[in-house]
């Protein structure tokens, strides 16, 4: 057997000195590991050295699979340090560097995923690639060792080759980073039914539904929460029931599956099968900020309870378990511990039995807890009747069993929290902390909590706090840790920063959110941008270490850049009466029509422009002196088509807070499509003229 090396007996490679949990996690591996830099870069050049990256991240299981196998294998070590420079990636740190060798590996194979390998000819440009690769050929994957000898080989005997593939795939890369893998799906200049458009996406995206277990497309399944976005819009303008329907099982079937955490709250990142049983269980910052924004809207439309919990304890597990003192949000906990996947999340029903004693026959059956197990021996928490049914069937009392069932949970919770948990990856990240804050004041709206807000406000000024540069051609930055701060910010930070201004105005009528969105949307225009597409690029025109500015539009586990920055360069157009920024946004939606229209669940943040573009967007002030409660009543509503200002003052640098009349009691104002409704004095009367 192969000797293998710990941090005990080896000596620190170069990572030892980097900030991120991933990196760190392989600082003691006997590879001549390097960060993403110059250093590496120019080492690579300077010897005429293939360049191997491998990137991942803390809480991706597969990634810690090929390191226990291969990167602590002293044997692969030696190769990898004799034959290549090797560079070690955080995918969440340097995405802009993922997204590229991601789709080179796609491009390659067809395929994808983490831990991601790639290999550069010395001026970074990939020829050969893929993710896990075994220490021995197995499930038809060939031995890492054997990819590593075979890459050496080539590369010294048909280097001509090489350099001439890599030329190609870095050319099929530019292009298809400025859509020319889209110039068959680019709208004409023909007039279009908007009705048929949303009607038809709304078609192609129950094409997709799993009506059974809800979702949309086999297993692996991810929440996809934009396109269940995209169904409760279409409800709330259509009435259509079916689209309702689906977005609600969607929404039940993962919190009652095993993606979600019943015992501690929280939401893991996929499901490996179709009925939510079994996630790779990591829990990132992201999935949980979009996953409570769709049961906010869960809960405005329905009004039921049960969503309002769910809100509650994935806040609960987000600032418990994901929080620092200083109101940042850390990134993802592990899906491993002690180097099992899981380990920390599933029960045996002795262990059940033990701890709950009493009532524990009746949890474990709603629980689907068994001897045999439901997870490799062990048993995941998921619920396959509804409380109500269950209680029936059972001649329970349910208020009684909900009380029981909550007090078991905590038992549960206090015993799992002396097991040794997952690693937390605690690097705070811009733009997924802003995607909380976005959630927060969608929580505070719905449920009319002001704690939620406070919790949004003090969370954004650490972020302006520890994320500024100070310096222009900078901007902000990426990713903070242990009081240091670093790599320009990217697009998708900005724009999810920029939301966040947006929603915070909306829950406390602070005009100086409204004014930062504005100072960070000039900021992504002028730094951005690219003319020739009408598009903006995911890095900084300053930026030159990587080999395309490339232009993502797909919304994929987290809404595009692009598709984020459309929908409010349109929202911000009204409150400053910039017509170039609405004739940006509209340029956008048009260039990627017929791929929207198309695949609706690839583009569904995109697709939510088409049904406001129908219904209009509805143009919201409450000026007075009594502002703040007729504001917080109006928001706890679903109302997804609108903008909403309020205060006691007329601002006249705010076009919308231009000219009204600010008195000791409110006046109400509603505008939409070019036309205004009469003032009225209440919220009643603003619903009705809503409805």
């Amino acid at each position: 057997m192969t000797d293998t090396v710990s941090a005990e007996n080896n000596m620190a490679n170069r990572l030892v000195n980097e900030n991120s949990p991933y990196l760190l996690q392989h600082a003691y591996n006997p590879v001549d590991w390097y960060p993403w830099g110059e250093e590496a870069l120019q080492k690579a050049k300077a010897e005429n050295k293939v360049i191997l990256i491998s990137i991942g991240y803390s809480a991706c299981h597969w990634c810690h699979v090929m390191e226990r196998e291969s990167f602590e294998d002293i044997e692969t070590a030696k190769l990898m340090n004799d034959y290549f420079i090797n560079i070690k990636i955080d995918r969440e740190e340097r995405p802009d560097l993922d997204h590229i060798y991601m789709d080179a590996v796609q491009a390659m194979t067809g395929s994808g995923g983490w831990p991601l390998n790639v290999f550069l000819t010395p001026d970074t440009k990939p020829f050969y690639g893929g993710t896990y690769f075994p220490p021995v050929k197995a499930h038809n994957r060939i031995a890492w060792k054997e990819v590593l000898e075979t890459i050496n080989k080539v590369w010294h005997e048909r280097k001509d080759e090489i350099m001439l593939q890599s030329e190609n795939l870095t050319e099929h890369l530019k292009k298809s980073s400025r859509f020319a893998h889209l110039n068959n799906l680019n709208n004409s200049d023909d007039e279009i039914d908007l009705k048929d458009l949303v009607d038809t996406m709304f078609k192609n995206i129950m094409k997709a539904a799993d009506t059974e277990w809800g979702g949309f497309g086999k297993a692996p399944k991810f929440p996809q929460t934009f396109t269940i976005k995209y169904l409760f819009q279409y409800y709330h303008f259509t009435k259509n029931e079916i689209a309702l329907d689906q977005a609600l099982l969607s929404i039940n079937k993962m919190l009652e599956g095993g993606i979600y955490d019943h015992v501690g709250g929280g939401l893991a990142r996929y499901s490996t099968d179709n009925e939510w049983l079994a996630p790779h269980f990591e829990k990132m910052l992201y999935d949980n900020a979009l996953f409570i924004k769709v049961l906010c809207d869960a809960y405005q439309i329905t009004g039921n309870s049960y969503y309002e919990k769910s809100i509650r304890k994935t806040i609960a597990f987000v600032t418990n378990e994901l929080m620092n003192e200083e109101g940042g949000f850390y990134a993802a906990l592990d899906a491993d511990s002690e180097g099992e996947e899981g380990k920390f999340y599933v029960w045996t029903i002795a262990e059940v039995k033990k701890l709950l004693t009493v009532d524990s026959e009746i949890f474990c059956d709603f629980f689907n807890i068994s001897q045999k197990g439901n997870w490799e021996g062990k048993n995941i928490l998921r619920i396959l009747k509804k409380p109500s049914e269950f209680a029936l069937e059972n001649k329970l009392d349910l208020d009684a069993f909900e009380t029981s069932l909550e007090g078991s949970l905590k038992i549960l919770l206090q015993a799992r929290n002396k097991r040794i948990k997952p690693l937390l990856d605690d690097k705070i990240l811009l733009g997924w902390n802003a995607l909380m804050i976005t959630a927060l004041c969608k929580a505070a709206s719905a449920l009319n909590d002001d704690s939620y807000r406070v919790l949004a406000e003090n969370s954004f000024q650490f972020l302006v706090k520890k994320f500024d540069s100070k310096v222009e051609e900078v901007g902000m930055y990426h990713t903070y840790k242990n009081g240091i701060a670093k790599y320009p910010a990217f697009l998708d930070d900005y724009a999810f920063l920029i939301e966040s201004c947006i929603h915070l105005q909306e829950v406390n009528s602070n005009t100086f959110y409204l004014n930062k969105a504005k100072e960070l949307t000039t900021h992504v225009i002028n730094n951005f941008y690219d003319f020739d597409t009408g598009f903006l690029c995911f890095t900084n025109k300053n930026q030159t270490d990587v080999l395309v500015r490339k232009q993502e539009v797909y919304d994929g586990a987290l809404p595009s850049g692009n598709s984020t920055m459309a929908e409010y360069l349109m929202y911000l157009s009204v409150i400053f009466d910039e017509k170039d920024w609405q004739t940006k946004a509209e340029t956008m939606y048009k260039t990627l029509q017929k791929a929207i229209v198309s695949y609706p669940t690839s583009f569904a943040n995109w697709a939510i422009y088409f049904l406001n573009k129908m219904y209009g967007t509805n143009e919201i002030v409450i000026a007075g002196k009594d502002f703040e409660g007729i504001r917080n009543s109006l928001m706890m509503n679903y109302i997804p088509n609108k903008i909403v200002m309020a205060g006691k003052n007329e601002l006249k640098e705010f076009p919308l807070l231009n000219g009204k009349r600010f008195d000791e009691s409110s006046t109400l104002y509603l505008c939409k499509n070019y036309h205004c409704e009469k003032p009225v004095h209440s919220i009643e009367k603003l619903l009705e003229l809503l409805k």
